[in-house]
């Protein structure tokens, strides 16, 4: 395969691409905006310097679910900024259309990093090799071979997710602590109708795209992660009154 010299040039050349496609699930109270916001809102744009935000220049598309419950599952829609070759940050959201709302963020550390961690820390960390190699994971609107090279760079990592408003469930506001979330790692852990309205909507196969990607080489998991494997469940404990379907509520 032919290495392209700078995947991240075709990163930002395809924002705005595979996107606008998914609508919250979460309707949240509240008034209409007035035009006395919206004018705010206009002049913000216009004189605001936003550089953090400018530089979430990587949207990849993916599924989690809590640590504890494979079954709570959910979509999740990641715009992230590589600070550098071992660390990424990305804020995730629960759709890519006008309406999404934040559902949390996660941190990408290389494998050089995750095995310097100590390892307590590591439990709380997931691989994404599987996510990778099996064609779940997605950077909507790249073209194939700069998403191929993209994936090269992620297979070897590992991600901590915090999902801060569970919108599966909290259909309003967020509420109750953050969860803890954790990434798939074999067939038949994803629920194929999750899947399958996935690449309907994006237009695009799994299956095309996990063999697209078979020639990438997949690094053992490094010992500590996907800690929920061996039954070391992590979960803040549950607020008084507030209990979520999905998420078992263990503490550290």
């Amino acid at each position: 395969m032919k290495r392209i010299g700078n995947w991240a040039v075709l990163v930002v050349i395809a924002l705005g691409c595979g996107g606008k496609n998914t609508s919250s699930n979460v309707q949240s109270p509240g008034s209409e905006k007035t035009t006395k916001t919206t004018v705010l809102e206009a002049g913000a744009t216009a004189l605001q310097d936003k550089t953090p935000v400018d530089r979430l220049e990587i949207y990849l598309n993916g599924f989690h679910f809590y640590n504890g419950q494979i079954n709570g599952q959910m979509e999740a829609h990641h715009y992230c900024t590589k600070l550098n070759e071992d660390l990424t940050q990305c804020v995730i959201y629960d759709g890519n259309g006008n309406d999404a709302k934040i559902m949390g963020v996660e941190y990408i550390v290389s494998e050089k990093l995750f095995k310097t961690l100590p390892p307590d820390e590591k439990k709380l960390w997931h691989s994404h090799a599987y996510e990778v190699k099996s064609g779940e994971l997605i950077a909507p609107g790249l073209p194939i071979a700069a998403e191929h090279e993209l994936m090269e760079t992620i297979v070897s990592t590992y991600g901590k997710t915090w999902h801060t408003w569970h919108t599966d469930q909290d259909l309003t506001l967020p509420l109750g602590n953050p969860a803890l979330m954790m990434g798939f790692t074999k067939d038949g852990q994803l629920k194929p109708d999750k899947l399958a309205d996935r690449d309907k909507r994006f237009n695009v196969s799994t299956a095309e795209k996990r063999k697209n990607r078979s020639d990438i080489p997949v690094p053992p998991a490094q010992p500590g992660a996907n800690s929920w494997q061996s039954g070391e469940i992590i979960q803040l404990p549950a607020l008084t009154g507030h209990k979520h379907e999905h998420v078992k509520q263990n503490s550290f």
